[in-house]
């Protein structure tokens, strides 16, 4: 492309610089440019970058917008402004005068996008991405395995993860980097919810296990039909932290028995604990040495190279002991027959009796891969600075878990963990994780025998060391540094699920996100508005005889209006007006108000004929349009008069010092 220029508006541009900018934009990432002619079309889009400073996220915009044309239309000059995109219907017409019929219907393929995560393919990331799925797979085999434990599956089902549901995420998800597959959050909930209705690992937990993981699927499938996805958000971060922390030591206390060799029963927690001290006099020694012998090897790998998948190793030293010493005589239970090959279609619990027993748990897993898959994906897209399509992550999802399903395993979900193995290693598109799977097959056809010989005690302790790593210590001191009563509720989750179980705690956990949002809208920030002295607002507390100006008041009131706190903006009005000084306008800001319900519709009409009994006026500013709709409609308007509402605080002030003069 060197030296090929394009002329518009009697300016030349020269190819090669507009493809350098694109890169340098990020626009690689998401366009594969076919020919010369594509980018000398681009750059007839371009902006002058010089004379334009913000130019390159405004053209990332544009871009798409032009690659998603036809081929013969994006091909086309345009007749005018960079704004005149063409289009096949009226290709002279613009954005702004096309009619409904110009305007192109929404395709099925831009409503649920294919491979959307893999494509484009760039061909030199290839390598790396494969790669990336190597060390995942070296890192992942055995943990999956540990999860298939915790959610009381067969072991081999873990492996079952890393097929089938990661191959329809990547062709139905959207995130280039959201690593799906089994969790230890969701395999706890499913465990907890899953152990009064059948024996764990037999062909009748598997079967519920199908059903609990159907539920989720379909559930996920119809969020993105009624767009639920913002459900997630009512996991706040502080919960979350609090909640992990709580499975973690779940996770980690319910390993110790099989660690020790020894048996301890109890469903919760502390009494398997208590349980576990009066067996301790049972423990079986080798299975105490195994244990220990991976956890040093794990630890140890970690603290000499990150990179290195100690936990393989481990598992990989342990089956190799235990058929060379025979562990199996020793007392130590070893994992037995593992079913060779890749998965058979299996039929979920199609009861509804049985439905009906696992709608508790699927919802709460639901609401935690929400919550978890949600905010991993944004945190990677908004690293790389791509776009999130959290509509095609819920399909992507949903297929994913109804795959799981009908293939024999268990529940899946966006991995926080597994997301950062492939980052880590440098994988950029779901290649990773297909690549993984592949080795995943390999292990099932190849090396089920030698799997068999695995000690129990050795998985344990994986295990063990999974909810260890879950245990977010760091997060709870970073949050009782900065926010204490934030801290108390992710102290209270984590309690909890410790104490109570990880359903009730999920449940718990929602409740206390939404009581701490309350909390926080209940009391907002509000304030009088006055001015400095280099002439800008500031906030002054509300107290008695508190005045912007003399005979007017600016009070800005700090969040959405609504019947929870619309009395405090009357219990506020009522100590602005103590001291009995004559007030002439009272200013309400709106500027944080983005709702007003019903019931504070009807105080805010309470306060304004309340004022008004004082000769008062009530004038609003910074309302916005979707607000001003509200208001007139609750009748506010025709209250207060159309000339009360002023764009800005500053006007309003204006407009009463005009009145005066």
């Amino acid at each position: 492309m060197t030296g090929q220029r394009v002329v518009r508006d009697g300016r030349v541009r020269d190819v090669a610089s507009v493809h350098c900018v694109l890169l340098r934009s990020g626009l690689r990432t998401r366009l594969f440019f076919r020919d010369r002619a594509s980018v000398a079309n681009i750059a007839l889009w371009l902006p002058t970058f010089s004379a334009q400073p913000r130019s390159i996220s405004s053209a990332s915009a544009r871009v798409r917008r032009v690659s998603a044309l036809p081929t013969e239309d994006r091909h086309r000059r345009p007749p005018g402004g960079s704004e005149d995109l063409p289009h096949r219907a009226n290709p002279r017409a613009t954005i702004a005068e096309m009619t409904d019929q110009d305007r192109p219907a929404p395709s099925r393929a831009r409503r649920i996008p294919l491979l959307a995560g893999i494509l484009p393919i760039r061909r030199r990331a290839l390598g790396t991405d494969v790669l990336a799925g190597v060390t995942l797979a070296a890192l992942a085999v055995p943990e999956v395995l540990g999860y298939a434990k915790i959610a009381g599956m067969p072991p081999v089902t873990g492996l079952y993860t890393m097929l089938v549901p990661v191959v329809l995420f990547a062709l139905f998800g959207a995130s280039r980097h959201l690593v799906v597959g089994a969790d230890s959050a969701t395999a706890a909930i499913l465990a907890a919810g899953l152990a009064t209705l059948a024996v764990p690992a037999s062909a009748a937990y598997v079967r519920l296990a199908g059903t609990a993981a159907l539920l989720v699927g379909a559930m996920l499938l119809l969020a993105r039909l009624i767009r639920l996805g913002f459900l997630a958000n009512f996991l706040s971060r502080t919960v979350l932290v609090g909640f992990l922390t709580g499975v973690g030591i779940q996770v980690a206390a319910g390993q110790l028995p099989d660690m020790l060799g020894v048996d301890a029963g109890g469903g919760q927690t502390v009494p398997k604990l208590i349980n576990l001290v009066r067996a301790l006099g049972q423990t079986n020694a080798a299975a105490a040495l195994v244990s220990a012998a991976v956890v040093v090897v794990v630890v140890g790998v970690r603290l000499v190279a990150k990179k290195v998948p100690g936990g393989l190793i481990a598992v990989i030293g342990a089956i190799v002991v235990s058929e060379l010493v025979d562990l199996s005589a020793h007392g130590v239970a070893v994992l037995g027959s593992v079913p060779q090959g890749i998965p058979h279609v299996t039929l979920p619990a199609f009861d509804l009796h049985d439905m009906s027993a696992l709608l508790g748990t699927a919802v709460s897993m639901f609401v935690v891969i929400l919550a978890q898959s949600s905010a991993t994906s944004r945190a990677y897209a908004a690293r790389y600075e791509e776009t999130v399509d959290e509509d095609a992550d819920l399909v992507g999802l949903g297929t994913a878990n109804v795959a799981a399903a009908f293939t024999g395993t268990f529940v899946v979900n966006g991995s926080p963990t597994k997301t950062q193995i492939v980052d880590g290693a440098g994988g950029r598109s779901q290649i990773a994780p297909l690549a993984a799977g592949v080795i995943a097959v390999v292990v099932l056809v190849f090396l089920t025998g030698p799997l068999g010989a695995l000690p129990l005690a050795a998985l344990a302790a994986v295990v063990f060391l999974i909810g260890v790593d879950l245990i977010d210590i760091a997060g709870m001191r970073r949050i009782f540094r900065v926010r204490r009563a934030e801290f108390v509720v992710a102290l209270l989750t984590a309690a909890a699920v410790v104490f109570t179980g990880v359903e009730q705690g999920v449940v718990l956990a929602i409740i206390v996100s939404v009581v701490d949002h309350l909390r926080h809208s209940y009391r907002p920030h509000s304030g009088v508005l006055v001015k400095s002295p280099a002439g800008h607002w500031q906030p002054e507390p509300v107290t008695p005889g508190r005045r912007t100006t003399e005979g007017m008041i600016v009070y800005r009131f700090g969040s959405s209006l609504y019947f929870a706190n619309a009395m405090r903006l009357g219990t506020d009005v009522a100590t602005l007006l103590t001291d009995g000084r004559t007030v002439t306008w009272f200013c309400l800001d709106c500027a944080a108000v983005g709702d007003v319900d019903y019931t504070s519709a009807g105080v805010l009409s309470t306060v304004a004929k309340r004022l008004g009994t004082h000769g008062t006026r009530l004038v609003l500013s910074g309302v916005l349009p979707e607000v001003r709709t509200q208001l007139d409609r609750y009748g506010l308007t025709r209250t207060i008069g159309a000339d009360s509402y002023f764009d800005t605080a500053g006007a309003a002030l204006d407009a009463f010092d005009n009145r005066k003069a």
